[in-house]
């Protein structure tokens, strides 16, 4: 059907074939060596940041976009390579990134800030916080949501921006925690045996620091109480068994010693209508 002699058989290969081919093989080596130098890239990224001691969760996220990143400067290399608009396809790239971005807006904000957690480390797995209004254990930080265990064995999942975008309170931060009671005493017992009590029911437990010295004093003259702070320091983890006992203990040592801790009471005064008054 198609009748090519010789000559322009070979004024085809060599104008079309060789150079296509040429183009073709050319491209799959920038592909294949792109994809080795990307490797190595990555793998010397990935020892870098664990030198900088970030969460290995993060580092290993942060090697998976510069993977991909770097594989698509290949991909668009190797195109090229073949003739095909990159910049057409680099337009087309954007375009879509930027209708995936608002249309994820939510979720790219959880993903900001659990970068942002990862990097600045406001708190770590196993420690009691509270955010995001709630409370718990850290169990997981993932780079969209954190996983809490709450004090009653729930598993929270909050969402990350939640989370950096109000107060953190971290309560495993630091080695030593402050108890803080109140205690109220009747206005007829005797104070000074009251704070003895208390001193040496503080005293007596063996978890309380002596350094800082525990504070108990007089706080406060209420309407129906003389009111104590009682104010130990403890180890963080021994904070909630030492605030139970010392509650359950001074309450004891006050009955024991007929310390009395009165109810609230209030007085009403009435006034007789003036009709109801004998002339």
């Amino acid at each position: 059907m198609f009748d090519f002699s010789q000559d322009e058989m070979n004024e085809f290969a060599q104008n079309h074939v060789i150079p296509w081919g040429i183009n073709i093989v050319t491209a799959l080596l920038i592909f294949i060596v792109g994809k080795i130098v990307v490797k190595i890239l990555v793998g010397i990224i990935g020892k870098l940041l664990r030198r900088t001691n970030l969460d290995n969760i993060l580092v290993e996220f942060i090697q998976a976009i510069a993977n991909a990143l770097l594989l698509i400067v290949v991909i668009i290399a190797a195109l090229d390579q073949l003739g095909v608009d990159t910049t057409s396809l680099i337009a087309l790239i954007g375009a879509a990134g930027l209708a995936i971005g608002l249309a994820l807006q939510g979720s790219l904000q959880n993903f900001a800030a659990g970068f942002l957690l990862l990097v600045f480390r406001p708190f770590t797995a196993g420690d009691y916080i509270e955010a995001g209004g709630t409370a718990g254990v850290v169990k997981t930080i993932g780079i969209f949501t954190t996983i809490l265990n709450s004090p009653d064995n729930r598993e929270i999942t909050v969402p990350n921006g939640a989370i950096y975008s109000g107060n953190i309170t971290n309560y495993s931060a630091l080695p030593t925690r402050r108890v803080d009671l109140v205690f109220g005493i009747s206005y007829d017992d005797d104070i000074k045996k009251a704070k003895e009590i208390m001193e040496r029911v503080v005293k007596a437990d063996e978890r309380v620091l002596a350094d800082p010295e525990p504070q108990i004093a007089v706080s406060e003259l209420a309407d129906s109480s003389v009111n104590f702070v009682v104010r130990p320091w403890v180890n963080s983890a021994d904070f909630w068994p030492v605030k139970f006992a010392l509650i359950e203990n001074i309450k004891l040592a006050f009955d024991e010693n007929d310390i009395t801790i009165p109810y609230p009471q209030m007085d009403v005064h009435m006034d007789k209508p003036a009709n109801d008054q004998v002339a």
